[in-house]
């Protein structure tokens, strides 16, 4: 069953208040400060892999990708609304305790809720990740305010959930669907020292963001009427940086509401990217480079990149 998602974009007099770039200016020019720095201190490894490398998990293969789950059992754990700088959620983690493993938060679109992408939560941690599914404090939150409550996730997810001993606060990444997509963005501009961005058929009045130093993977899909690729998914990746890499995969035929349902092309690049950038691990690179066969037989229509 479908979110409860806005079938259309919400009014521009309603979104700008909360999107427009110039209330943003001085904590975008902060990011980019800190990303300088933060790329002067740590470095980046060839053509665009982390310095760090950390293997979980056994060698992957192309059927333990598409597979609809991977090889780690997993368990979860539900998170109050009352929490603090966002609304709550669900963890999902690997019951394997012997590692400790990167977190991606993941932020719903405009109306939705985490159980709108309760598929990707499990399908994420069984790789080897703890995954925090979350609400925001309103579903009507912004681009930039969903972006605020990713960071705060991620703040509580490494620091005071039940399950910060097995995740690396220093090894995160932001995930989210349309406006949580947007949010993606934000975060990633305003946190450089992120691991890794996928945003989902994202939506953001604001179409450059050039201040972003994360590799970012923008998945979106052709026949998206909510957020079009063309007004939105590709100009936020023809507008991102080439370096530390950044990656567009356009799904065939599907609509604005694909991430919704589970989804092995949405899956089986997201694994690759995270396990590439948040972990640094280089078996996954294979299935990124060369990049993936789009046209007749694909289910992706367009694909870019620049990690190859």
């Amino acid at each position: 069953m479908l979110d409860s998602h806005a079938t259309a974009e919400p009014p521009a007099a309603t979104a700008a208040p909360d999107a427009a770039p110039a209330a943003r200016g001085p904590l975008r020019t902060a990011g980019r400060i800190a990303a300088a720095l933060t790329l002067a201190v740590s470095g980046v490894g060839a053509l665009g892999a982390p310095a760090h490398a950390d293997q979980i998990g056994p060698d992957p293969t192309e059927e333990g990708l598409e597979a609809s789950s991977g090889p780690f059992d997993t368990d979860e754990e539900s998170v109050s609304s009352l929490v603090s700088g966002f609304g709550g959620g669900t963890i999902h983690y690997p019951e394997d305790d012997s590692h400790v493993y990167g977190g991606v938060v993941v932020a719903p679109g405009y109306t939705a809720s985490s159980t709108s992408y309760s598929w990707l939560g499990p399908r994420l941690a069984s790789h080897g990740f703890v995954v925090f599914l979350i609400d925001t404090n309103t579903r009507y939150d912004q681009p930039s305010s969903r972006g605020e409550q990713i960071g705060a996730a991620m703040d509580y997810l490494a620091e005071r959930s039940d399950v910060a001993d097995i995740v690396d606060g220093d090894k995160m990444a932001a995930m989210g669907h349309s406006m949580g997509g947007g949010g993606a963005l934000e975060i990633a501009e305003d946190r450089p020292e992120i691991k890794a961005a996928i945003p989902l058929t994202p939506w953001n009045l604001d179409k450059t963001w050039g201040g972003v130093r994360v590799p970012t993977m923008i998945i979106g899909a052709e026949n998206d009427s909510v957020a079009s690729v063309s007004s939105h998914s590709i100009p936020f990746y023809e507008s991102l940086p080439s370096s530390p890499g950044k990656a567009y995969l356009e799904l065939e035929g599907a609509s604005h509401f694909a991430p919704n349902i589970s989804n092995t092309t949405i899956a089986k690049y997201s694994i690759s990217w995270l396990k590439l950038y948040v972990d640094g691990d280089e078996r996954y690179r294979q299935f990124l480079c060369p990049p993936p066969s789009t046209g007749w037989f694909s289910d992706i229509s367009d694909y870019r990149e620049t990690n190859c």
